[in-house]
Formats: C-alpha cells, structure tokens, sequence
C-alpha cells in the first residue's frame, strides 16, 4: 500500500543543513497496522508527513497504491490526500466553535458532499467511535479521550484506505489510551484500514503487527 524507496529529507537554512531522514526503504503492506518509534528528533513525525502528503522527500520516490505520488501537483496531491488518506493527530486540531459532528464533516465539505450525505456519514462515523450521544457537543465539553475519539470519526468520515496516526495516545492516561487503541486495532481488523503509527510507547507498539525504529533519520529496525 505505501512504498518509500530511498527517501531522504534534508532542511537548509542560510547557514545550517539539517540531514532528517536518510536512506528510508519502507513497504507498508495493505491492511498492516505499523508502529515507527525512536528518540524525540529521530524524524519519525517528518516520515510520518511525508507518507501523509504533507512534506516532500528531498530525495527519494514515494508509492501509494501503486501511484507515484511525488510526481504529483499539488492540486492533485490535494484531492489524493482527501479522499485516500486519514489523519489523526496528538493535539487533536478540533475547531472550538464548531460541535463534534460539524467537526467531523469537515473533510467532507472539500469533495462537494451535499449536506444530507455528509450528516449521515459523520453520524455513522460518530458511532463507530461510540460518541453518538455527543453529537451537538463542543470540544470544550469533552474530555481529552472523546477529543481524540471525535478526531478519529473526522478521519474515518471519508472511508480513507489509509489512516497515519501521529502519537495519537500521547495525551492521554493510560485507560484512555488503550480505548484509543482499541478502536484502531477495530478499525484494521474488520475495517482493513492500513494503518501507521508514530508512537513513543513500547506498550501500544506492541499491540501492532509490525515496529519499525529510527534514529537519527535512518531506519535501524
């Protein structure tokens, strides 16, 4: 599903140039749950970008589903972003003035959805993450669990193959985290989504079917 052959990212300021990632050869099999883990600064969520579209490799070609995405403009990575790829972060990036089910139908409003379809997947979606009782709720009103929960249905609204999670437990307890992880591991398994995951936690990690670990840009498992 998702295949870097020698990836490298570099940053250049003026005076500095800052060597990210080096080397990455990665293949994500269609349907795997993968965990990348390392030290903070490893480039893991810079990998992570790059999978999602959001970031360029400097060197390096990027496949997804066959298609080779870095050939790309950037009107078209847009729509391909849109309608192929999920996104789940740690901060959650929820809207304050928006309630959980304007939030999750966002992602929607960018393919043209009329009003009543997009109110019913986001509903369905709502309720796949067990939040269907918090519809009209403000994120204000929710704790950090139902945030990330909400962000989940928002990144499962448009039925993306893939969805890439950028340490999506890391602001959570522990028994929150693990309701977080269980309705990933539900979402591969009977849904099979691929998924790829940055993480600091060895626990949540080994719940994958795969680990994969960097260290100073390069891959070393």
């Amino acid at each position: 599903m998702i295949k870097l052959q020698n990836i490298e990212k570099v940053y250049r300021t003026d005076t500095i140039e800052t060597l990210a990632l080096n080397g990455i050869n990665l293949h994500v099999a269609k349907g795997e749950f993968l965990s990348i883990m390392g030290p903070s600064g490893c480039g893991k969520s810079t990998l992570l970008n790059i999978m999602g579209l959001l970031d360029e490799p400097s060197n390096g070609q990027l496949h997804i589903d066959g298609h080779t995405v870095t050939k790309l403009s950037d009107k078209e990575l847009a729509g391909f972003r849109n309608k192929r790829l999920g996104f789940i972060f740690q901060s959650y990036h929820l809207i304050n003035d928006l309630n959980v089910l304007d939030n999750v139908e966002l992602p929607l409003l960018y393919r043209k959805v009329n009003a009543k379809e997009r109110r019913r997947l986001a509903t369905a979606a709502l309720e796949k993450v067990g939040l269907s009782n918090r519809l009209r709720h403000f994120p204000t009103q929710l704790s950090g669990g139902q945030k990330q929960r909400v962000a989940i249905a928002r990144a499962i609204v448009g039925e993306p193959e893939i969805i890439l999670a950028d340490e999506p437990t890391g602001n959570l307890d522990s028994a929150m985290g693990n309701e977080v992880m269980d309705i990933l591991i539900q979402l591969n398994q009977q849904d099979k989504t691929t998924i790829v995951m940055v993480t600091h936690d060895e626990q949540m990690a080994r719940k994958t079917h795969r680990l994969v670990r960097l260290f100073d840009g390069a891959q070393v498992q």
